[in-house]
């Protein structure tokens, strides 16, 4: 059956419908603006900043769920207003607590406070002339990550908006003299704390460094900013027929994806961010400027570098540039949806399907509560029980041969229901409805925040892993909803608690422990592609051990020696040697 029929069948309109709920991603007018007038929350007055500048559409989206019911009615996510710096000291009442360390558990991420000196001030207005602001609502904004349960005590002091490499330096450089610290900022779509500023100091957001440099055609190859997102990107390099393969989150940017070596649901197909950048150009903490490598596809001259700051999360240095492997868009690509009983049905196939040496370019896991959110917030009437999403891709003959084995696959594997897409507008809608996940856990449970897991394992320990967290979710009185990359033995879980029930949020964290613990016993990571950032420092010391972490931490001190870059980030602060 086309799957266009079935999207045709089960399609409802929100204005006929009054248990649906829509996701609408709000395009924020917010501007950045001078200011005199001192806030009523103590904030000094604004510096400067660009006139008009300010939309972060392309960098972050916002959901708004709004409900139709009148019985039900769901309302947008609210988020408490934090004290100003000088009035955090009301968070930070607990004392001796390692907040992302070893063993800790703690919600809010504390860090010990300098102010930041006039001189500091000064130089950056000198640099960056209007593109900075000490505005209390964007230090605010940029210290509390968007799509991120985290907190911090502090904000950033200070924002600043570099345009070009060697602004960049004189940044570096001048808060290095001073020892204040840096948190990079990209596109805002973060969960693991990665955009904290728990010491304050100075965020250098990088979304106006946003230029395509050079594009080899021929080469495949295209040299970027950090600002630029990944969907952007793409729109510029269809017209080529090539495209960047990587997909996570709406709103990435190019320098953050190589930050948190992030990865999405073309991993299966074409790798990580590790796989897909051939070189880099970075300003370390000294203002130095560093490139990583030629263009060359392929070298084996020196200590790989690039793969040194990919994933190295903000704390070794800012990326400035980027040269990024292309590929050619596929000639034609199929769409397939199979339903199954059980997870752990789902979870065969997709790992049969990998050992069939089938090359998919995704296989994609949901189970049925994330099913149930996503019919809630399309209007969808789709089958609530786990569902496997296929794409195969090459000539229409070999994609359509693909999905004809796969189904076969399928059906010894109790499989039901399996359709399939051909149609663009249909496959578009499909992977649309995909990419809306997080936001419709949000819609079914309004006022709650998602503590969002990350385990990968060795695929043949997929289908153990989904089934032994499935049991316990399921017991669980919290919202939990699975979406996996079951290809490359990756998979999510979406725990919705209510952020002021401290009960609830020891819950998720008893379920996101009893997950991460299950992967490290089968030789798996706590995190396959979100990346540390604060929210996972906890869980490094079992996986690598205290040799790893301390090598990590004398390259850390070696390149970064006034730990300014990104600190309380990645490495545990009960680490050293």
């Amino acid at each position: 059956m086309a799957f266009a029929s079935l999207l045709a069948r089960s399609s409802s309109r929100l204005s006929s419908s009054k248990t649906a709920v829509s996701i609408f991603f709000l395009r924020s007018s917010r501007q950045l603006h001078s200011s005199t007038t001192p806030k009523k929350n103590g904030d000094v007055s604004s510096i400067s900043a660009e006139k008009g500048r300010w939309n972060w559409w392309s960098r972050s989206l916002v959901p708004l769920a709004i409900a139709a019911a009148s019985a039900t009615s769901f309302a947008l996510l609210n988020q408490s207003y934090p004290p100003s710096i000088s009035q955090s000291s009301a968070l930070d009442s607990s004392k001796g607590v390692k907040i992302g360390g070893k063993g800790s558990t703690e919600l809010v991420v504390k860090g010990e406070y300098k102010e930041v000196p006039k001189e500091l001030f000064a130089e950056l207005k000198s640099i960056l002339q209007d593109n900075l602001t000490t505005d209390y609502d964007e230090r605010y904004f940029h210290g509390k990550p968007q799509n991120s349960f985290h907190k911090s005590v502090n904000i950033p002091d200070v924002v600043v908006f570099p345009r070009s490499e060697e602004e960049v330096s004189k940044i570096l450089k001048s808060c290095n003299k001073y020892k204040v610290p840096i948190v990079p900022y990209g596109g805002a779509t973060s969960i693991e704390g990665h955009t904290l500023a728990p010491k304050g100091g100075v965020c250098i957001d990088m979304s106006l460094m946003k230029r395509v440099k050079a594009l080899h055609v021929e080469d495949m190859d295209v040299v970027v900013e950090p600002g630029i997102g990944w969907q952007e990107l793409n729109e510029q390099l269809e017209q080529y027929g090539l495209f960047f393969p990587l997909d996570p989150g709406p709103g990435a940017s190019i320098g953050g994806m190589c930050a948190t070596r992030c990865s999405g649901s073309l991993a299966v197909r074409y790798g990580t961010m590790r796989d897909n950048v051939i070189s880099l150009k970075v300003v370390l903490p000294n203002g130095d400027v560093v490139k990583t490598a030629s263009r060359a596809r392929k070298s084996a001259a020196g200590y790989d570098l690039t793969r040194l700051i990919i994933g190295s999360e903000g704390t070794l240095g800012v990326i400035t540039e980027v040269t990024l492997r292309l590929q050619k868009i596929p000639q034609h690509s199929v769409v397939a949806v199979c339903n199954f009983p059980t997870v752990k049905d789902a979870a065969d196939v997709a790992i049969a399907t990998m050992m069939s040496g089938i090359q998919v370019s995704r296989v994609e896991l949901l189970d049925e509560v994330l099913i149930r959110a996503l019919n809630m917030a399309n209007g969808k009437n789709l089958k609530e029980v786990p569902t496997l999403m296929f794409e195969f891709i090459g000539t229409e003959a070999y994609a359509r041969e693909q999905t004809q084995i796969v189904q076969q696959i399928a059906s010894k594997h109790n499989g039901s229901d399996f359709v399939f897409a051909e149609e663009t507008e249909a496959k578009k809608e499909l992977w649309k409805i995909r990419k809306e996940a997080l936001w419709a856990c949000y819609a079914m449970a309004p006022g709650h925040e998602a503590m969002t897991t990350d385990v990968c394992v060795p695929l043949s320990h997929l289908g153990e892993l989904i089934s032994k967290s499935k049991k316990e979710l399921d017991a669980s009185p919290l919202l939990c909803a699975v979406i996996a990359h079951a290809g490359d033995g990756n998979f999510h879980t979406c725990i919705m608690f209510d952020p002021n029930n401290e009960e609830q949020r020891k819950e998720a964290e008893r379920l996101n422990n009893l997950m991460v613990h299950s992967a490290l016993s089968m030789d798996g990571t706590c995190t396959g592609e979100h990346g540390v950032g604060t929210g996972k420092m906890k869980y490094l010391e079992k996986e690598h051990g205290i040799e790893a972490l301390q090598t990590m931490k004398k390259i850390k001190n070696a390149l970064d020696p006034n730990d300014i870059m990104n600190p309380g980030k990645l490495i545990p602060p009960h680490v050293c040697y």
